[in-house]
């Protein structure tokens, strides 16, 4: 009754090769992202703030894939970034696909798909990411704000880190 609504070619070049190989190549890139988060940056703590390098990869991809593509990539990222992370239940998988859908938008119609563009985007994520830190610590410890320094810190210590995701995704593309 429906088959002639329903194209019949219609998930013949959904995974193509070329498609497939992408996504193992931002699979390994989310890999690597979150191996360098955990064992690298965790251990690096000036001022007692670690960097946060997730939210400018979610930004590369969203900037460089667009936004449908880039909440895919980010709502895997926030799932494994939530389970990585201790303290957080649900908070990276709801961020980040906001944050890319967002960076997806503003990289087709706004934003240059260059470097300084990039490390703007990703300021404003990771200064996103910092307000939603402390909010959730400010709602647990009764309305104290007085993690505001530490996610200024954080967001200083990590956009020098978040330099370095730009590129891969951004060699990918053709």
């Amino acid at each position: 009754m429906f088959g002639r609504f329903i194209k019949k070619d219609l998930f013949k070049d959904f995974l193509t090769p070329r498609r497939f190989k992408r996504v193992l190549w931002y699979g390994v890139y989310m890999l690597v992202v979150l191996i360098v988060q955990d064992m690298v940056l965790t251990q690096i703590r000036p001022g007692g703030v670690c960097a946060f390098i997730p939210p400018a990869a979610v930004t590369a991809v969203a900037m460089f894939e667009g936004a449908i593509p880039g909440v895919v990539f980010a709502l895997v990222m926030g799932i494994f970034t939530d389970m990585f992370t201790p303290g957080t239940l649900i908070t990276y998988t709801l961020l980040f696909p906001f944050i890319a859908f967002c960076v997806g938008i503003l990289a087709q119609f706004f934003v240059n798909r260059r470097f300084l563009g990039f490390m703007l985007l990703a300021l404003a994520a990771l200064v996103l990411t910092a307000l939603t830190q402390t909010t959730i610590i400010a709602l647990k410890s009764a309305g104290s704000f007085s993690a505001i320094g530490t996610a200024i810190l954080q967001t200083l210590w990590s956009l020098p880190f978040s330099a370095l995701v730009y590129f891969p995704p951004a060699r990918w593309i053709e």
